[in-house]
């Protein structure tokens, strides 16, 4: 049997379908299981146990490049990546992303049963017009991760269990001692990784509060704490570092996807604002503090027991907005609400 999942992204939505991942190896261990994912996530799931293959769409890149002198390359990639797709004929083909993006490739590609939700889901793009099969679209109040174990449920596909496996290597560890090492950080005591950005402007608490926040985790705890995001939050990280007395540490750039699993599995507590890498501590089993404001945490925030979800309590959150003129919603979150959550988990 050959299976292909269709989940491209973003970084917290490809986690949360590995537990789907998973429970389709359980209940098909003989299949040939394949996963379609953009270039931004494909770290997640290279060398995953449960897959046989993966392939990459390059759609952003791609999408620059057909407006640009790289034009004829664009289109000699897509071509070879669509031959590549329909090489290929699934005897399921599994729409987890529920975007018009993914129901274009499902229609390019070769299956018999191209199984999704039917029309209802929220923001889904007329997706299930691509699908064959398709069952009641499932609540957007249920999470997300829930949400792409419900579609395996209604296959008969059990789904008891909520397993990642994320394919973090000893090379990966070891990479991570290293960088630990480079920064003077050898065998810490306390260890509380801060990851403060996220792309939505809304979603930002102010540089001042982390920097607060981390000196008060350091004094209190006498923990060392390490700030991660991409290499675009360096700036944004230098200038929380700047509002800080003590000393701490900025690797934002310096890890790939699974070097920063491997990180955050050594972390007493990932502090993080609703972003990917705040799922990413989650899959690796690090207890999470997450500051929320103006989207769902019973939607996306961290998955299971034991994390603490923090908020302003503003009525008029969610608003799912991005853009706000006030973004009260997390400027209101005070610190002594974050320290107090952190507290919680490694106070104890």
């Amino acid at each position: 049997m050959n299976i292909l999942i269709v989940k491209l992204s973003a970084i917290g939505d490809v986690i949360h379908t590995l537990p789907a991942l998973n429970a389709l190896r359980k209940a098909y261990p003989e299949a040939r299981i394949t996963w379609l994912v953009e270039e931004a996530a494909y770290d997640l799931v290279k060398d995953h146990p449960a897959l046989d293959r993966v392939l990459v769409s390059k759609r952003k890149r791609w999408l620059k490049e057909l407006q640009s002198p790289l034009f004829l390359n664009a289109v000699k990639e897509i071509y070879g990546f669509i031959k590549e797709l329909r090489d290929t004929h699934y005897d399921m083909i599994l729409d987890f992303q529920a975007l018009l993006k993914s129901g274009i490739l499902i229609a390019l590609s070769r299956g018999t049963r191209k199984i999704g939700f039917g029309k209802g889901l929220e923001h889904m793009e007329y997706s299930y017009l691509f699908l064959n099969e398709r069952f009641p679209a499932a609540s957007m109040e249920h999470h997300a991760l829930t949400r792409g174990l419900m579609l395996l449920n209604a296959l008969g596909i059990p789904t008891s269990q909520v397993e990642y496996k994320l394919a973090v290597s000893d090379r990966d560890r070891q990479k991570v001692e290293d960088l630990l090492r480079r920064y003077g950080l050898v065998n810490p005591g306390r260890f509380v990784v801060v990851n403060p950005v996220a792309k939505w402007e809304s979603k930002l608490w102010s540089n001042g509060k982390f920097a607060q926040l981390a000196d008060r985790i350091i004094a209190q705890y006498d923990a060392a704490v390490v700030f991660t995001g991409s290499v675009e939050d360096r700036p944004t990280i230098r200038k929380i570092k700047a509002g800080m007395k003590a000393p701490a540490v900025n690797l934002a750039g310096e890890t790939t996807l699974k070097m920063l699993a491997a990180l955050y599995a050594k972390a007493d507590v990932v502090v993080s604002t609703d972003t990917g890498p705040m799922h990413l501590a989650v899959a690796v089993g690090t207890t999470v503090v997450a500051l929320f404001g103006p989207t769902a945490p019973w939607r996306t925030g961290p998955y299971g027991p034991g994390n603490q979800v923090v908020t302003a309590g503003q009525g008029c959150a969610p608003c799912f907005k991005r853009h706000c003129p006030t973004c009260d919603c997390m400027a209101l979150i005070s610190v002594d609400q974050a320290f107090d959550a952190v507290s919680k988990i490694i106070g104890g």
